[in-house]
């Protein structure tokens, strides 16, 4: 997780409050880093200018239902304003896209699933190529136990178990047709985990994999949300707020 670790000397006390609070704190801080951007890279006042243009032009074209050539004409000259008022606004989103991403990438390896805690089953599930055959084992340090056989056949492409342990993070081993494959697990209370899913390149065993679960935020009528829906909702309404204060076109 490199952006991560490029991030976390910063956000790294995020990670001690509750993960709604840390994903509304900092849609608002990425809210207000791309509105302060927009607001001074960009001319203001032919913003303001292009902007009530754009609102002309569809006030006359609702005036001109009855009359839809006129109508078209007034929707192209539309267009090309908005086109106009897009590109000027370009140039802000271009200052502000990589840090934007990085914190997009830090919120993903630590708001987009539950931590695996202490005693609690947990699934790790190798995915083999097709039509593949034979008997994998699954090597697991002191601090960590298999519930169930360590040795398995592959059926359908793929094997799992099912393990627990102490809090600490461990470096599972597993073993096929004499080639050693290794993957990362992270037992805490805290909120924090492992990339889930390990791709491997070249060769028989496609992904090494966790079950980590999902982690939803918000609860909307039965609609469970997590970190990205959590963040869009509230980056909209700080956005629109931010806006108004500092007055942006």
């Amino acid at each position: 997780m490199v952006f991560e670790n490029i991030l976390n000397p910063i956000f790294s006390p995020l990670l001690n409050l509750p993960t709604l609070l840390a994903v509304i704190l900092l849609s608002f801080l990425v809210s207000l880093i791309i509105t302060v951007v927009y607001k001074f890279t960009t001319d203001q006042n032919l913003m303001k200018q292009l902007k009530e243009e754009i609102k002309e032009f569809q006030k006359e074209i609702k005036d001109l239902k009855k009359e839809p050539e006129r109508a078209m004409e007034v929707q192209k000259r539309s267009m090309q304003t908005n086109m106009k008022y897009m590109m000027h606004s370009m140039k802000s989103t271009l200052y502000s896209i990589i840090p934007i991403i990085l914190i997009f990438n830090w919120m993903n390896a630590n708001f987009a699933f539950d931590p695996i805690l202490p005693g609690q089953d947990f699934t790790t599930t190798v995915v083999f190529e097709d039509s593949i055959e034979g008997v994998i084992e699954l090597s697991v340090p002191g601090g960590v136990m298999i519930n169930g056989d360590a040795q398995k056949e592959v059926k359908d492409s793929e094997v799992k178990w099912i393990l627990n342990g102490d809090e600490g993070e461990y470096l599972l081993e597993y073993i096929f047709d004499g080639k050693k494959y290794n993957k990362e697990v992270l037992i805490t209370q805290k909120n924090r985990y492992k990339e889930p899913v390990k791709r491997v390149r070249g060769g028989i065993v496609e992904s090494i994999g966790i079950e980590n679960k999902p982690k939803k935020l918000l609860n909307i009528f039965g609609w469970k949300i997590g970190w990205l829906g959590t963040y869009i909702i509230f980056s909209i309404l700080f956005s629109i707020i931010i806006r108004r204060i500092i007055k942006v076109y």
